[in-house]
């Protein structure tokens, strides 16, 4: 058997790795960890909406992909180390995109057996707005997925 764990540095993740390191253990289950990088535009000072150019330039800050690669190896080193001392055969991968579409499809050519993610505690108009990951992989994923509280 093959489990696919989404992760992403958050302790919602961690307790997804937790979850299925505690299920895929006595089925003698590896473990692929995923990470899909995907920099981020962040928005800094103040709580009004960036509104036109002559503001923007102070506030929006991109992240680099070479800094997002970087943050990834770190969070799948640190989850596939959690593995290894759980006694799981776990593997890295490092995927590129949005993780609503980048896993599913990763999922599918690995054959997974079932794919582990950790819930998002957005709040309800947030992710009726924007949808939140764990919703969109129990949408586009064609095996299990559990999603970890």
């Amino acid at each position: 058997m093959n489990f696919i764990v989404a992760v992403d540095g958050s302790e919602p993740s961690e307790r997804a790795l937790d979850h299925a390191l505690t299920i895929a253990e006595p089925l003698g289950a590896r473990v692929t960890v995923v990470h899909s990088v995907e920099p981020h535009v962040l928005v800094e000072g103040g709580e009004e909406p960036v509104s036109g150019a002559p503001g923007a330039g102070d506030r929006i800050f991109a992240e680099s992909l070479e800094d997002a690669e970087i943050r990834a190896e770190e969070v799948l080193e640190a989850a596939a180390e959690r593995a290894r001392d759980a006694g799981v055969e776990a593997t890295t991968e490092l995927l590129y995109g949005d993780p609503v579409e980048s896993i599913p499809e990763y999922a599918k050519d690995a054959t997974a057996d079932g794919i582990f993610v950790g819930h998002r505690g957005l709040d309800e108009r947030y992710e009726g707005l924007v949808g939140s990951v764990a919703k969109e992989l129990v949408e586009r994923a064609t095996c299990p997925v559990t999603v970890v509280r």
